[in-house]
């Protein structure tokens, strides 16, 4: 497993450097001082409302100091660590390192940072210590073999991530994939659909059903293979990996679909892999590993509130010391519950920011990656997360009550914020900016064949009051 152990982190490590990355060059307009929901504000109402707890509630290094300039140090410095994960310099110490760098923003991120990916994420990256050598330098020809408990962990959150997935979708009730129907609108009402959604979404309804079928034995029967013999995890591997493949080919989720590939590798052992590319040493060597006294009460203790998350997702309430300890545990992501689309979205509601000078002559706002221009083709983004695009796909399921942080994304607008302007593809206002401001729901579908935009729209009608001139203005 020592080859295989390298591959693993070197595609964790790439995982960390393009999320830490991603966030790097977004950080300021979102939870920046000028940003939407500036993170001072948050740890000062947190010292104020809730005292010494809130360090355990929110466990951030940003209580050292929450100015841009530490935001972008916790970014670009998790980025250079990352690096040398790659390296496979001190891994062991650089993954806690990690770790402690991206809980400090998840901690804080709000509805920014909130995604099962970014958890899921700190849960790997915290197994992946147990999986390390433990050594300082690159020695690698002197690492042991990982421990097989370890391992095992890791490969417990592969079947509990895969499987949760499957059963949600059909413990929801949803009669969308309940009669297998789910694919035939899911490519069009995504998050952030890519060019091939447009395609795959063409596809005959038959296929689409066939598809979804297919799925289901990915995610329901498929994982059960992660926790089986040798023969029966190299079985696994690729239809796994051809799900998140097939996932990442049309459409944009961030790094999840190449943080679950990773979680994949952990199926195979060195014999497995092409020795040419990925050469292992012909013996172990007799490098340090975590002793029993560490890894024994650590995985007992995993293992226990992963069985308590499995729990919750079949409507089972865990004993209550179980329950217990998940609660304490929760603030650090340490083991979280996983189930994407459990109910599918059947139709695409955007909403449309527009300005005006005098109330009368409006100007979109248009954003870098959501739909808005109906002519523009979608784009992949992936494996970068434009987490304010995202977040407008949530916005427009749910009503402006329900949705504060879309209220000082407009403030900051009419503000003019550099760092939020930044997150936009386009600022219509560039002299100063608008007096007015009116956000407006449409309903976007795919065009057919043959048709000269990618999209129709149909208006709905207003999402936000509209925001008039500020006191100070003429």
């Amino acid at each position: 497993m020592l080859a295989t152990r390298r591959l693993f982190l070197r595609l964790l490590g790439l995982v960390y450097l393009v999320a830490f990355a991603s966030l790097g060059v977004q950080i300021a307009g979102l939870i920046g001082s000028r940003g939407i929901l500036p993170v001072g504000e948050l740890l000062g109402w947190a010292e104020q409302q809730v005292g010494p707890a809130r360090f355990w509630l929110l466990p951030t290094l940003l209580w050292l100091g929450s100015s841009d300039a530490a935001l972008q140090a916790l970014c670009w410095g998790g980025a250079l660590l990352a690096v040398l994960l790659i390296l496979d310099v001190a891994p062991a110490l650089v993954l806690a390192l990690l770790w402690t760098g991206y809980l400090s923003l998840a901690s804080v991120g709000q509805v920014f940072l909130g995604y099962q990916w970014d958890a899921l994420l700190l849960e790997t990256g915290l197994l992946a210590i147990l999986v390390a050598p433990l050594r300082l330098g690159r020695r690698a020809e002197r690492d042991a073999e990982p421990s097989r408990l370890a391992v095992f962990l890791v490969r417990f959150l592969l079947f509990r991530l895969m499987f949760s997935s499957g059963a949600v979708k059909l413990l929801s009730g949803d009669p969308s994939w309940r009669t297998l129907a789910a694919l035939r609108v899911h490519y069009e009402t995504q998050p952030i659909p890519a060019w091939t959604s447009w395609f795959a979404h063409q596809l005959p309804p038959s296929f689409q059903s066939i598809s979804c079928l297919a799925m289901f034995v990915c995610e329901l029967a498929v994982p059960f293979l992660a926790l089986g013999s040798r023969r029966a995890r190299l079985w696994g591997f690729f239809p796994l990996v051809g799900l998140q493949l097939l996932i990442a080919a049309t459409g944009n989720y961030a790094f999840f679909n190449w943080l679950t590939i990773a979680l994949c590798v952990l199926l195979l052992d060195d014999a497995a892999l092409p020795q040419r590319l990925f050469p292992a040493p012909s013996a172990p060597g007799p490098g340090r590993t975590w002793p029993r006294s560490v890894l024994w009460p650590a995985a007992g203790l995993y293992l226990l509130l992963s069985l308590g998350h499995l729990a919750f997702t079949f409507g089972i309430a865990p004993p209550a010391p179980v329950l217990g300890l998940m609660r304490l545990a929760a603030p650090f992501d340490a083991v979280n519950s996983y189930g994407l689309f459990a109910v599918m979205t059947t139709t695409r509601p955007e909403i449309i920011v527009e300005g005006s000078e005098d109330g009368v002559n409006w100007l979109d706002y248009e954003f870098k990656w959501k739909p808005g221009d109906v002519n523009r083709a979608p784009a992949f983004v992936a494996p970068h997360q434009p987490r304010l695009d995202w977040q407008m796909w949530f916005a427009a399921l749910g009503v402006c009550e329900s949705n504060p942080w879309f209220v000082r994304f407009l403030e900051r607008l009419r503000e003019g914020s550099p760092p939020v302007l930044e997150l936009l593809a386009r600022d219509p206002f560039p002299s100063r900016p608008p007096r007015y401001l009116r956000s407006v729901v449409y309903d976007y579908r795919f065009t057919r064949a043959g048709a000269e935009a990618w999209w129709r729209r149909e208006r709905q009608g207003p999402y936000c009051p509209e925001l008039g001139p500020g006191p100070e203005s003429p």
